[in-house]
């Protein structure tokens, strides 16, 4: 059974830092591009990044882009998102996601990020 679970979410204050992480396990980890949405209160998903099946390779959205980063260890079958000098509009639920925007795509249940002093 494929499975993707977030954690490390959580409330921070604006400026703070989380790191948020994805274990995965049911498919080749090691053999797969891995991406992290979010969706914020009353908004769509919202594509964040992409990160090569080596980590070599990382995409960002340019709202992110210069705070956020993505990295992967594929000894622990696990995909990391590091959130750094966050906004208040930040606030959303994170979710890490395999085979993103094909028809066989999976999400995680997501890990909630609020911002807010």
């Amino acid at each position: 059974e494929v499975q993707l679970v977030e954690s490390g979410g959580g409330l921070v204050q604006p400026g703070g830092s989380l790191r948020l992480s994805c274990a995965a396990s049911g498919f080749t980890f090691s053999r797969e591009t891995m991406t992290w949405v979010r969706q914020r209160p009353g908004k769509g998903l919202e594509w964040l990044s992409n990160i090569s099946p080596t980590g070599t390779s990382t995409l960002l959205a340019d709202s992110v882009k210069g705070r956020f980063t993505s990295s992967r260890d594929n000894a622990k079958n696990t995909v990391y998102l590091q959130l750094n000098s966050l906004r208040t509009e930040d606030t959303a639920m994170y979710y890490c996601a395999r085979l993103w925007g094909s028809p066989n795509s999976l999400r995680g249940q997501g890990t909630q990020v609020t911002v807010s002093s």
